[in-house]
């Protein structure tokens, strides 16, 4: 059974840019799944999961946080004030700045936020796999999927469904989008309560990797990726 102390033995490398303000590694909740929809809604503001993202590098102030992303003091403080009430981020210490005047260093409570699927209002929903989607695309991209970008997954969406039993309308880039979805919920519930050294993107990627074996792993999903390789293969001759 994983305790709340319990570390996730996949994350035991120790990552060289996670820090407290003395410089120290420290570790801290890996996971918290969001399940209000209030709260889901929140986290769709690109600039708050930016500022969520920044936050677990290091504890920062708002005023280090507004240099950093290029807006004003208030700009960050109105989201910060949105962050707190809605219990993503904390207080970690308070101590004067440059002109004496004292500012709070904020931390997340969680290295990663992962949002219930099915819990998201169906207003956001088609936002919210666009974030999946713009994901995929870049792990295709990285993985080199094909020669230029999609050209595999634009062949296999326009001539190639009769030959993995799927429909005519089937949207390949969202219903993976969805499968990714459902499975980073999953994944968020079995990690919750543990601890982790690592950042928020170092995290990320390895459960989203995670994820993508899965779903991967799955009878459809395996012939549609082996008829993207297939296809791969021939557009490269």
């Amino acid at each position: 059974m994983i305790t709340h102390k319990t570390y996730i033995k996949l994350f035991i490398s120790k990552p060289h840019n996670i820090t407290t303000i003395s410089d120290e590694v420290m570790t801290r909740q890996a996971v918290k799944v969001v399940h209000s929809p209030r709260a889901i809604k929140l986290l769709i503001d690109p600039t708050r999961r930016e500022i969520l993202r920044q936050l677990t590098f290091k504890p920062q102030t708002a005023t280090q946080l507004a240099e950093k992303m290029h807006l004003t003091k208030s700009t960050i403080g109105h989201h910060i004030a949105a962050l707190r009430k809605f219990k993503f981020i904390k207080t970690k210490m308070a101590k004067p700045g440059s002109h004496g005047i004292l500012e709070k260093y904020y931390e997340p409570k969680a290295v990663l936020f992962i949002e219930d699927y099915n819990k998201v209002p169906k207003e956001l929903r088609k936002d919210f796999l666009n974030l999946h989607i713009e994901r995929l695309r870049g792990v295709f991209s990285a993985f080199q999927i094909a020669g230029q970008p999609f050209d595999a997954l634009q062949l296999f969406n326009g001539s190639q469904k009769e030959e993995t039993d799927v429909a005519a309308d089937f949207d390949l880039m969202y219903e993976l989008a969805r499968e990714i979805a459902k499975q980073m919920t999953i994944l968020g519930k079995k990690y919750e309560g543990t601890e982790t050294e690592m950042d928020g993107e170092t995290l990320f990627i390895k459960l989203y990797t995670e994820a993508l074996r899965t779903v991967m792993s799955k009878d459809l999903w395996k012939n549609v990726f082996q008829k993207i390789i297939t296809i791969k293969a021939e557009f490269l001759k």
